[in-house]
């Protein structure tokens, strides 16, 4: 069991290490472009965890 988790471990590791550099050239308005996409995801996803608690703390004062 345990050594089937270090197995694991090892393998996303080097699966990280083999994609940690792009093998592709970006123009500068393509790192903008996905810079932008990159912030727009974080703000979604912080909206929906702002409305979550939200809700959750509106239906605690009931």
């Amino acid at each position: 069991m345990v050594s089937n988790i270090h197995r694991l471990i090892r393998k996303v590791q080097e699966i990280n290490q083999r994609y940690s550099k792009p093998h592709i050239e970006m123009t500068p308005l393509v790192k903008i472009s996905l810079m932008a996409l990159r912030i727009y995801l974080l703000l979604l996803v912080g909206l929906i965890v702002y409305k979550f608690v939200v809700t959750l703390s509106a239906g605690a004062v009931q």
